[in-house]
């Protein structure tokens, strides 16, 4: 089969790979029929992610049809459509009985990071029945994808660690397509304001048409002075880092209101800067969390109610071949006008 390979930081190559095959018998083997590219992969490529290993199929989200099923899978049978999740759980350890999936003894994040992804036209998914999710008959297939990785992490990772409420005003630091995951989902509890910092106009454009209540360029104006002038000199009560590089994270310092809460989503690379020095006595809270996914029966139960738009993160689309060609347009958001883009297997 043909798959998106990483060579070392840098590198990658669509290239033959051995089909996979059961190894354990909670195992299924997925025909990908849809997948997508994730900021995360390009943290991989540039040798941020160390445990990812030259030779690794990349990728943990997408939509798939079981071609194969392991003797202990009860909940999926061949021919069933599933979400796979980016997080695998075996169900049973310690941390999956706290619905800490993401730091399963035998799985969490796996997919594409310490065994091959999703990325490719087949993938092996261990714990079937804890990792999958069975595509409602009639569902956009292209949306459900968003549901693998992006919204439940901007929803777990970002609203819920930075604990949105009724009348708050929130900071997203960050207009990529998981800080836009995060805007969409913290209007279910209605804060007062939500703001969206980014360099790149277009996307903030995205983010008015997708309820943001004002957006700042961080290139063009002085953030803390527009936060601090908005808000009487308060800051906010929930600041998002959604980007993970030292200075976004320094921004949501800066900003942030006493007794606030900082909730990082960010894939940091490098060490950031905690300035206790002007923060020790504000009462703040700093978040950090890998998604853990306990919340993506919930958010699909929005899509099928027609609450959430998922599908609105899409704006590219490509043959599963071309995938190179769609990983430069990804990398080159701004010039592209780039959000999330979808490959297609078939």
């Amino acid at each position: 089969m043909k798959a998106l390979v990483y060579e070392g930081p840098g590198k990658k190559s669509w290239t033959d790979k051995p089909q996979p095959k059961i190894k354990q018998p909670g195992d299924v083997i997925v025909k990908i029929l849809k997948t997508t590219i994730c900021g995360t992969d390009l943290h991989i490529l540039k040798g941020d992610v160390p445990e990812v290993t030259p030779g690794r199929i990349l990728g943990h989200e997408g939509v798939g049809e079981i071609v194969e099923v392991g003797a202990n899978v009860s909940q999926f049978k061949k021919g069933d459509h599933v979400l796979i999740s980016c997080i695998t759980s075996c169900g049973h350890c310690e941390y999956c009985r706290k619905g800490m999936y993401s730091h399963c003894k035998d799985g969490g994040w796996i997919l594409g990071h310490l065994i091959d992804g999703v990325q490719a036209e087949y993938a092996r998914i261990p714990h079937a029945d804890n990792s999958l999710y069975k595509v409602p008959k009639g569902m956009d297939e292209e949306a459900l994808v968003m549901f693998s990785d992006i919204l439940p992490t901007g929803f777990e990772c970002g609203v819920l660690n930075g604990r949105v409420q009724p009348g708050d005003t929130v900071a997203i630091v960050g207009a990529g397509p998981v800080g836009l995951a995060a805007l969409l989902t913290a209007q279910f509890y209605s804060p007062a304001e939500i703001v969206m910092i980014d360099l790149d106009d277009n996307r903030l454009e995205v983010a008015r048409k997708f309820g943001a209540t004002r957006t700042i360029n961080s290139g063009k104006e002085d953030v803390k002075k527009t936060i601090l002038q908005m808000t009487g000199d308060i800051g906010v009560d929930t600041a998002i880092e959604a980007v993970g590089v030292p200075p976004t994270f320094e921004l949501c310092e800066a900003i942030i209101a006493p007794g606030g809460t900082i909730a990082n989503i960010g894939v940091h690379g490098k060490g950031v800067t905690l300035h206790l020095e002007e923060l020790w006595a504000r009462n703040i809270s700093i978040t950090t969390r890998l998604v853990d996914t306990v919340t993506t029966p919930m958010l699909l139960k929005t899509i099928q109610s027609k609450k959430l738009d998922a599908g609105k993160l899409i704006t590219h689309r490509f043959k599963l071949h071309d995938i190179l060609i769609a990983y430069d347009t990804f990398q080159h958001a701004g010039e592209e006008k780039s959000l999330k883009v979808i490959l297609s297997n078939g």
